[in-house]
């Protein structure tokens, strides 16, 4: 009997460890199924994520490179307005003083036929008086009523001829004026239409560079275009692969709570037998089952902590009166006398010597830094340095500047500057433009 029970107790033992066995067994080939779909799809995640990091950065770099453009165009196009705005002054200035040619021209015109005029006269009266010389003095010398009356009536023919000489001398004089202001007229006028060629030049110039930088921004907006569909395409397998990660673990941990009911289930079919081998059985079991749960519920934790971190990862979508102090020691007219030496040297854009060549800018800034004083080289930069002076308390040393032009006060209304190509480093009347403002910076 004693046999036959221990033989029966081992028949049962042997067929409840079986299935035990067979329970761990299958649970470990559908895990080691689960655990290759799961590192498939990590893998995946993985690589999505990498291109991911890779497409944001370039997208950054292009945004970056897309500001810097944006900003250069921007201060193209600041410096556009400013040369419109010079331009419409500069077409004004050309205007006035076309009206200034014309009425010279006039006046002129009148004046040489006053002129015109009192020389016919003088030579009528100049001919009388030769053609009737004696007669007139005759009669001066019969009819007069004493001495003193032949002198009054001598000497007035004497002064009707130094009179006609005088008027005419004026006459000529005012001629030769109105001559030489309209030479001068039409020397600022071609001055201004030099100016004006250049003006052209530079318009043409800047949106030259203003359409190669739209051209440049508008690649950039294909560029982060494109990016950004690849940046959203990485997202979206990102997101397919957290929810592959997500199902094959609740698909692992139903599969491990299936394989651990199975488990006690087996134990429990000894517990009639054999109290201790039941209970040895499932500690075992609720051993095995804790160390299965806690390994998994690590796994999950760490997916979840994946997932969280692609889901928070980005998508890739991501006046007048003003007359102020001198704060200098150098003075105005010694600035006045330097620059004079340099009259005549010719006139070259871009230019920085005195004696070979240089532009309106740049003949300023070389004269005041002779001195010492640092200046911009920009005509722009210009009239901006120093203080503001009104026109009525400008001193020689001052800056007179123009739209797109600037030059150095010498006093009396007349300014000594680079002026035009043709007429290089000359001297000129303040006030032949438009003035922006005086800037005073000595």
């Amino acid at each position: 009997m004693m046999w036959e029970k221990a033989l029966k107790y081992t028949r049962k033992h042997k067929r409840m460890i079986a299935v035990m066995m067979a329970g761990v067994i299958g649970f470990a080939c559908f895990y080691s199924a689960d655990a290759s779909v799961i590192k498939d799809a990590k893998k995946k995640k993985n690589e999505a994520q990498q291109n991911l990091d890779n497409i944001n950065q370039q997208i950054n770099n292009i945004q970056s490179e897309q500001s810097k453009v944006k900003s250069q165009m921007a201060a193209y196009d600041e410096q556009l307005m400013s040369l419109l705005t010079d331009m419409e002054l500069l077409k004004t200035d050309i205007d006035n003083k076309e009206g200034e040619i014309d009425q010279a021209k006039t006046d002129l015109a009148a004046a040489q036929e006053k002129e015109q005029q009192q020389y016919a006269d003088m030579k009528k009266r100049i001919q009388y008086m030769y053609e009737n010389g004696d007669d007139t003095f005759l009669d001066a010398l019969v009819e007069s009523e004493d001495i003193s009356d032949l002198l009054n009536r001598v000497e007035y023919v004497s002064e009707v001829y130094s009179y006609d000489r005088e008027l005419l001398v004026a006459y000529q004089e005012t001629v030769q004026q109105v001559a030489d202001l309209e030479s001068q007229l039409e020397q600022e006028l071609a001055d201004m239409e030099e100016l004006k060629q250049s003006y052209d030049q530079q318009e043409a110039s800047l949106n030259q560079v203003i359409n190669e930088k739209k051209a440049q921004i508008a690649d950039f907006d294909s560029q982060l275009s494109n990016a950004k569909t690849l940046a959203s395409q990485y997202a979206s397998t990102i997101r397919k692969q957290n929810e592959v990660i997500a199902q094959e673990q609740a698909r692992q941990e139903k599969a491990r709570k299936e394989a651990e009911e199975k488990a006690k289930k087996a134990a429990k079919v000894g517990t009639k037998t054999s109290n201790s081998a039941t209970t040895a059985s499932t500690d075992s079991g609720t051993t095995d089952s804790t160390g299965g749960s806690s390994s998994s519920n690590n796994t999950a934790s760490t997916d979840d902590s994946d997932s969280s971190s692609s889901g928070s990862s980005s998508t890739g979508l991501t006046n007048n009166g003003l007359n102020p102090s001198y704060s200098t020691g150098v003075s105005g007219s010694s600035v006045v006398s330097y620059a004079t030496n340099f009259v005549g040297n010719p006139y070259v854009f871009g230019g920085n010597s005195l004696t070979e060549g240089t532009d309106c800018s740049g003949f300023v800034s070389l004269v005041y830094s002779h001195f010492g004083v640092s200046l911009p080289r920009s005509s722009y930069a210009l009239q901006s340095s120093g203080q503001a002076v009104s026109y009525e308390n400008a001193q020689p040393g001052d800056i007179i500047c123009y739209p797109g032009h600037v030059a150095i006060y010498m006093g009396g209304g007349r300014i000594v500057h680079a002026s035009t190509p043709s007429s290089g480093i000359c001297y000129g009347n303040a006030t032949y433009r438009t003035i922006t403002m005086v800037r005073r910076v000595l």
